[in-house]
């Protein structure tokens, strides 16, 4: 295999792409989707986060939070005041500070808080939240200090907002219509054209053309999950690991992608091949949608290993230990497609000089 012949190759397949319908419809549907959703469920136009706190003595980390325009911040006189708030959804967390919270973190101890949270409040809110409170500690001491956080869920702790629940289907359609709908439809053109046998037959090999049509389908996959998420505003923590975890779920997509155009012959075969499997494909972000249904069902599905660790980090605060396993299930899965797309490439490679 020749790098060089695959970056020109992915050369073409981008200024080729870019005028091909499917290519925009994989951009602008996720993001028309995600926009009216928002504007449905008023996500976009949401309030900030509601922060309160009940300290027995005035602390800077009240000063600091009270400062940043991001968050909305109110003072309690006392816990039960505060808890009431949180109980009928005036705040999303409130926060008790003990009176000798700001001397603890100066001497860089360990600094105990006793936080309650909406039940039915944004995850992304707890997200904001969770790192906005770290960060300012980090600003009183200029220095990381272990925050000792014990939370207490009130209200209706198990509604999940239908914001939340929508998330998981509007980042796996991203991820899924870019990286399977690209390639796939670029190898049908491809045939149908007769430009496919045309390359094969040039020192290009089938594998090149495969890894090029992937390549462009993982980069417009993973910037659309990214962007969705942004968009969301559920891009706010352990982002590095978010974009490792959606470039992971755009690989399996788009090996799909190429799996699928190079098992199909026609256009109007791709899309009744799309249109028959798509409830197995969206099976996990429908499931997402009705917490009553038994979760551990998603699991069945492929699809679930691209956007069950992407939903526990953005949702639970899950870190690279939470969501290992599952990352490990998507990888496996990605070798055996490539496995596969090996075998039809070798194959292909014997019939041409038998």
């Amino acid at each position: 295999m020749s790098f060089r012949r695959v970056g020109v190759l992915f050369r073409k397949e981008t200024s080729q792409g870019t005028r091909n319908f499917l290519f925009i419809f994989a951009i602008v549907t996720p993001i028309v989707v995600s926009l009216v959703l928002s504007l449905v469920f008023g996500d976009i136009f949401s309030q900030k986060p509601k922060l309160g706190f009940v300290t027995a003595a005035d602390s800077q980390l009240v000063s600091l939070a009270t400062a940043l325009d991001s968050v909305s911040t109110q003072e309690f006189s006392t816990e039960s005041q505060l808890k009431e708030a949180v109980e009928r959804g005036a705040l999303d967390m409130g926060v008790v500070l003990p009176a000798e919270f700001d001397a603890l973190v100066s001497n860089g101890d360990t600094a105990p808080l006793t936080a309650y949270i909406w039940g039915e409040s944004l995850a992304q809110n707890r997200a904001i939240l969770g790192v906005t409170l770290a960060s300012l500690v980090r600003e009183m001491t200029g220095q990381e200090i272990p925050l000792d956080i014990v939370i207490t869920p009130l209200g209706d702790a198990e509604a999940i907002p239908w914001e939340d629940r929508l998330l998981p289907f509007l980042v796996l359609m991203a991820v899924v219509i870019g990286g399977t709908m690209v390639p796939a439809s670029s190898l049908v053109n491809e045939k149908q054209e007769g430009t496919l046998t045309a390359l094969t037959i040039t020192p290009s090999t089938l594998s090149e053309v495969f890894l090029a049509k992937g390549v462009l389908g993982i980069l417009i996959s993973t910037l659309m999950g990214v962007l969705i998420l942004i968009l969301n505003q559920a891009f706010v923590s352990e982002r590095l690991l978010l974009v490792v975890v959606l470039a992971l779920g755009a690989t399996l997509a788009a090996s799909f992608g190429v799996l699928l155009g190079a098992l199909t012959k026609d256009v109007t075969t791709l899309f009744a091949t799309i249109k028959g499997i798509g409830l197995l494909l969206y099976a996990p972000a429908l499931i997402y949608l009705f917490p009553t249904l038994p979760q551990w069902i998603a699991r069945i599905f492929p699809t679930y290993y691209i956007i069950g660790p992407v939903i526990e980090i953005v949702q639970n605060g899950g870190t690279w230990s939470d969501v290992a396993l599952d990352v490990l299930i998507l990888v496996l899965l990605i070798l055996g497609i490539m496995a596969l797309l090996l075998l039809i490439s070798q194959r292909s490679r014997r019939v041409a000089y038998a």
